[in-house]
Formats: C-alpha cells, sequence, structure tokens
C-alpha cells in the first residue's frame, strides 16, 4: 500500500503520548522506547514494508500502548502545524526534488523561506516524533537526524532497478518509460537531499543497521526481519544524573 496515513490519525498518536514517560527511554506503562526510520529506493516496497511492520509491531505491543504509527508525506503536514506555517509551503518540501536554480529564484522573491530553514524545521518534528517511540519515519534523512537516539533502528530498502521499475508499473498503473524515470528521479532527489543537507552518502550502509535486498526477501518477510531486528536491540541503558 503506498497511501499516506492521514493526519488525523498522527495527530491521535500524538495526543496519546503527551503522557511523560516514567523513565527517559520507557513509555508511560513501562514499555521500552523505540523507533524506526526507513531509507529506500523508488520502488523498492518502503510503504508496504512499513504498513506490514505497524501490523506486526501492533500486535506484540502490550497493552494500553499508543499505536504505532507511520509518518511519510504526512510528515510535511505535522511541520507545518508545528511550525505555524502556510500550507502552501507543502510542495517546497519534497525531498529535494526542486532545482538548485529554481529553489534559489524563489528565495530571492521571497516566495518561502530559504530551504535550510524548511529542512531544519523538519529535523525539529523528526525529532520529536522519535523522542516519543512507537513511530516509523519513511525518508527525509531521519536515519541521520535520529542517529544518536541509541533506542531508533535505522533500515535500508534496496533492489534491483529493473524490478523496482515493475513495482512502480503496477503501484502507479505507469508506462515502463515513466516508471523508470520517477525511479531515477526519486532516486536522484533523495540521494541529493541527504548530500546537500546532512553531507552524507544515502548508500552508505554504514548509516543503516539493516540493508535489505527486496528482490529477494519479500515486503512481509522484510518486515518480521525488521521486527525481530528491533526487538532484538538492546535499549541504551538509562542515564544516571
Amino acid at each position: 500500500m503506498n497511501t499516506p496515513i492521514g493526519l488525523e490519525q498522527c495527530l491521535t498518536f500524538i495526543n496519546c503520548q503527551m503522557q511523560p514517560p516514567t523513565w527517559p527511554h520507557t513509555h508511560r506503562n513501562g514499555e521500552p522506547r523505540r523507533a524506526i526510520t526507513i531509507s529506500r529506493q523508488a520502488g523498492a516496497g518502503g510503504h508496504a514494508v512499513a504498513a506490514k511492520l505497524v501490523e506486526i509491531l501492533q500486535a506484540q505491543a502490550q497493552a494500553g500502548a499508543c499505536p504505532w504509527t507511520v509518518f511519510d508525506r504526512n510528515l510535511v503536514e505535522k511541520v507545518l502545524e508545528d511550525h505555524h506555517l502556510p500550507k502552501r509551503l507543502a510542495r517546497f518540501m519534497p525531498e529535494d526534488r526542486i532545482s538548485e536554480i529554481s529553489d534559489t529564484m524563489d528565495e530571492l522573491f521571497g516566495l518561502h523561506p530559504p530551504s535550510w530553514i524548511l529542512v531544519r524545521q523538519m529535523a525539529d518534528t523528526i525529532l520529536r516524533l522519535a523522542e516519543l517511540g512507537h513511530v516509523i519515519l519513511i525518508g527525509r534523512g531521519a536515519n541521520v537526524i535520529t542517529s544518536r537516539l541509541g533506542y531508533v533502528f535505522h533500515v535500508r530498502l534496496v533492489g534491483s532497478l529493473e524490478k523496482r521499475v515493475r513495482h512502480l508499473q503496477e503501484l502507479q498503473h505507469l508506462t515502463p518509460k515513466a516508471a523508470f524515470e520517477l525511479a531515477e528521479r526519486e532516486d536522484l532527489g533523495r540521494k541529493r537531499y541527504l548530500k546537500k543537507y546532512f553531507n552524507k552518502e544515502i548508500n552508505d550502509p554504514l548509516l543503516y543497521h539493516l540493508v535489505i535486498n527486496t528482490d529477494l526477501v519479500p515486503h512481509d518477510e522484510a518486515a518480521q526481519m525488521i521486527t525481530e531486528a528491533v526487538m532484538a536491540k538492546p535499549v541504551p541503558a538509562l542515564a544516571r544524573v
């Protein structure tokens, strides 16, 4: 499934998390705080894996725990809400799909704030969500932004261009040429985004706990694999003051 979760569902999740936790790395019901970031190549099944992950993790959650929630395209809406920004800015906040020239000209003529300010605000919202726990954050450098939070697990999904293009064709009802162009454009945009704003290479395996080739691992199996790895990862020791 490639449908973003509605902002209303995300706000329900946030309201559920508003109770302060008993300890820095636990939820209010005592469950260890966990979060997941997913970086993905276009057509590698990021949203399908995330949807299955939510299903599995929610089934394993303790009674009374806040629901696991995916933040992807709806993340932009949350950023605009957090920072009291006009909704028209949403089109300036994809993963660097606007050319450098267009971005510079728009800033010169005051059409939107400088892109680095928007990215900083995005990072602020990502950190806040990760600190709540029970979130799956897709894209936008979330793995780099949360890299110092020891309870966050980072995943990269990859696959051959041929199979990813075929997946995009089926998912979005595109011609082979259109699907190929979409995959190329999105992969390049995400690579530029991470390099431009975080000075990181998106394909660096050292940025992730787990890299999965979805050519070889079906989406459901990938979600199960991630769940097992997340649950096996020790939660950091509590800070003592």
